[in-house]
């Protein structure tokens, strides 16, 4: 059995070193930003409090109109 003390000091594995930024195209950067923006609005919607026995779908007051069983009908 061998102690703490035989065992030799190994230097710890030095970190590789960063790679270069790729550079990206403008539509990549354009493409980005675009999903970023998605994921914050998906983020503030989840975030929003559930209607309780509410209609599903987006908003009609959004559209001007509400539609009741496939009927689009203005009040």
């Amino acid at each position: 059995m061998t102690s703490q003390s035989d065992i030799p000091d190994v230097p710890a594995p030095e970190a590789a070193p960063e790679a270069p930024k790729k550079v990206l195209s403008p539509a990549a950067q354009r493409a980005l930003a675009e999903a970023e923006e998605r994921r914050r609005l998906a983020a503030e919607e989840a975030a929003r409090p559930k209607e309780i026995n509410g209609r599903g779908g987006p908003d009609p007051v959004r559209y001007g109109d509400w539609e009741i069983k496939g009927i689009a009908c203005d009040f």
